[in-house]
């Protein structure tokens, strides 16, 4: 397999009011972190959220309110009682602005201040919304400011990131909000107005009208996303212009366009479509600027496509932005070019205008020369296909590697990439209007990684990659996950070209209609993160995670019966006798006395039993809420330990004496019980020690509560759904 280093655009670039008072955000005590109250955990919040996500929360109608903020309910609050808002989350002091991006005598001299009192009338918007609106102040956000340059383009797009409504008018109380898509959910984020200056002048993004604030509110909105300004130093355009729609992203490596790539263009370019684009990293970081007029790692903005008629000869045009404001292409069809005299007067007066803003044209031939990627984002998929008629469908899933249970690397670890997260997909055979030509591809395999840290900068971008194979013959009656032998007979029929550390990569693909299997996974193996995996097609398609989960049949294990063992359960009453008290019952610490000192005397390798642990097993096994097991009761628990213990060692193949997390699925289900990917990760991080290792204890205190829970659910369930009251609720989790 193949790996590829991401290189982000990197750059530097030099350039009497009522009292504020602080309005917090009314969380409840068990959301505000400075009451010693505890937070809802986490796995009830994901619960919580997947509700959430099923009642259409995190929806572009309905977005998610970042940090939980409620952008009504705090100017409600602000108006009511005539104060202006200061952002206690993103607070207008050093660590808003973070690391390294100021001198520390620059970093002193920062003042925020609210636009009231840098200028007498500041407005949100002058005069509609440009590119030419703004220009880059002293953090390396030239991605960014790409891609808002595309975004002014696109009125229903920057609607939606920028709500219209905003204004500095008798409602004003210093409070913005603005809405971007993050990893699957669109957000609502919210700001106070208070800007970073040094000397009265914005020290990062400024309109060129100095009374209009909308970039630099923009600019604070995403930077609190991010975690700091800082954060948002170095990066590609796809990354905020995925966030500002929420929708399709292809990325072409202009080195080896697809043939149809002016086509594509052309499409996206009448869709509703972003296009951000960059230029190949130089021997440095530095942004050199070439004898061309191009900056070296450097990003831009793709503005407009055109088709000229030029000495008889069709030429494809493709306009250009740089988000310095400054700086263009001096070469075929810049603005000083004498070829604009070979093309009519409608198409000079029409596309030329002769000034220094930074944006030019230049032929789509000199574009792939010099550009090393395209990155095109739009709403809706429908431009990939040149039929207008043909609708693409879209699916979206989310799923995680953990270490030791689903990250099995890429396929170069053969006998652990099947352990990866799997998706079967079953695609339908195409209606008459949406044929396919020899050139064209009928699917477009997305995967993004999400990151696991509040700061952007602190992200460490994983190799990920995916595997398509074609699911035939005996393997279509499969269920639960294919196994290592699968993959070790079947070559994937389709792949990522390599293994890049981006945050996202994506794959077009011809696939007939048939069954096929998605396996997404990093390059190494035992890589901890979580991932949203999207498939749009032209046919319809169905897609389920292939986990094994609750999706499949319980095969119960066939226990002894008293009668075959009626004289091994005498002797265990025998034993008991000698541990119980005088009502011939055994507490929590006598039963750890049991088992440890005689039950599986030889067999525990890490201390025994706890007490808590102990205590547990009771719970779990008192038939009469009494804190104390009966001779039956502790004759059942027995025989499942036993029996426990026996799946234990025939399932650990190491002989290291205890499970590694690969070992614990295969116990499981041997134990008669199937667990989804979740829940044996959920199994691992509460059971599994800090190595990664299940010790026998804890494999049968988790398959004891396991099969309890398992067993609570049958009994007071319709078989989907159970229902309790809170009493009932809470009844039931103290005592199991």
């Amino acid at each position: 397999m193949k790996l590829v280093i991401l290189i982000p655009f990197f750059l530097k670039f030099p350039l009497p009011l009522q009292s504020v008072v602080f309005v917090h955000d009314f969380l409840s005590p068990a959301q505000n972190s400075n009451t010693a109250e505890m937070a809802t955990p986490g796995v009830c919040m994901k619960i919580i959220n997947a509700r959430h996500n099923k009642d259409g929360l995190g929806t572009l109608s309905n977005p998610e309110n970042f940090l939980n903020q409620d952008y009504q309910l705090l100017k409600q609050y602000c108006n009511i009682n005539r104060v202006r808002y200061v952002d206690d989350m993103f607070p207008p002091d050093t660590r808003s602005i973070g690391k390294d991006i100021l001198s520390p005598s620059d970093l002193a001299a920062v003042k925020w201040e609210r636009p009231s009192k840098m200028v007498s009338n500041p407005s949100f918007v002058v005069d509609g919304v440009s590119r030419f609106d703004f220009g880059q102040g002293m953090v390396g956000n030239c991605w960014f400011l790409a891609s808002i340059g595309a975004l002014t383009f696109q009125d229903v797009i920057l609607n939606q990131v920028v709500s219209p409504e905003q204004n500095y008018d008798e409602d004003y109380c210093g409070l913005f909000h603005f809405r971007f898509w993050r990893f699957g959910r669109w957000v609502d984020v919210i700001i106070d107005d208070k800007l970073p200056t040094i000397n009265g002048r914005l020290i990062f993004v400024h309109s060129k009208d100095p009374t209009e604030f909308w970039p630099a509110l923009l600019e604070k909105a995403y930077a609190k996303v991010c975690g700091s300004y800082s954060d948002m130093n170095s990066g590609t355009p796809s990354e905020a212009l995925v966030d500002f729609t929420g929708g399709v992203h292809i990325c072409i490596n202009l080195s080896d366009p697809p043939p149809n790539l002016w086509e594509l263009m052309c499409r996206a370019g009448k869709s509703k479509s972003l296009m951000g684009c960059g230029t190949p990293q130089g021997d440095t970081s530095a942004n050199t600027v070439l004898p061309n007029g191009l900056v070296q790692g450097h990003a831009y903005a793709v503005t407009g496509v055109k088709e000229v008629i030029s000495q008889g000869q069709t030429v494809n045009l493709v306009r250009l932005w740089n988000p310095w404001g400054q700086g263009e292409w001096n070469g075929d069809w810049s603005d000083g070019s004498p070829l604009w005299q070979t093309v009519s007067p409608e198409d000079r007066e029409m596309c030329l205008s002769v000034c220094d803003d930074g944006e030019y044209w230049m032929p789509l031939k000199a574009f792939c020369e010099f550009y090393s990627d395209l990155d095109i984002c739009c709403l809706c998929p429908d431009f990939l296909d040149k039929s207008s008629s043909c609708h693409w469908k879209t699916s979206f899933y989310e799923g995680r590697w953990v270490a030791g249970t689903t990250a099995g690397g890429c396929m170069n670890n053969r006998d652990s990439f099947w352990t990866n997260p799997q998706f079967r997909v079953t695609i339908d055979k195409l209606t008459s209007d949406c044929s396919v030509g020899p050139d064209e591809k009928n699917m477009l395999v997305s995967l993004m990684q999400k990151p696991d840290k509040r700061n952007r900068r602190l992200v460490q971008n994983l190799h990920i990659g995916f595997s398509v194979f074609e699911v035939t013959g005996d393997y279509k009656a499969q269920r639960g996950k294919f196994p290592a032998s699968f993959f070790n007979t079947h070559a994937p029929i389709a792949q990522t070209k390599a293994y890049m550390n981006a945050r996202e990569v994506m794959e077009f693909l011809m696939l007939k209609p048939g069954e096929y299997l998605i396996v997404p996974s990093t390059f190494n193996a035992n890589e901890t993160a979580s991932f949203i995996l999207t498939i749009l097609s032209k046919a319809e398609t169905h897609v389920h995670e292939n986990s094994g989960g609750h999706d499949h049949e319980h095969v119960e294990v066939e226990q002894p019966t008293p009668v075959k063992n009626e004289t091994d359960d005498n002797n265990k009453r025998t034993l008991f006798r000698q541990y119980s008290d005088k009502y011939e019952e055994v507490d929590a610490e006598q039963l750890q006395k049991l088992l440890n000192e005689r039950i599986l005397k030889g067999d525990l390798k890490s201390g025994g039993f706890s007490t808590d642990a102990c205590r547990s097993m009771v719970a779990l096994m008192d038939t009469s809420i009494t804190g104390k097991l009966n001779d039956e009761e502790f004759v059942r628990l027995w025989k499942k330990i036993v029996m426990y213990k026996d799946i234990f060692f025939s399932t650990d193949v190491s002989q290291t004496g205890t499970l590694s997390l690969n070992e614990l699925r295969n116990a499981i289900m041997a134990s008669g019980k199937r667990a989804s990917d979740d829940m044996l990760n959920l199994m691992a991080l509460r059971y599994g020690s800090s190595s990664g290792q299940i010790s026998l204890e804890s494999f049968i205190s988790l398959v004891l509560r396991f099969d309890c829970i398992n067993k609570i659910f049958s009994q007071l369930s319709d078989g989907l759904t159970m229902t309790l009251r809170e009493s009932e609720w809470v009844y039931l989790s103290m005592y199991t």
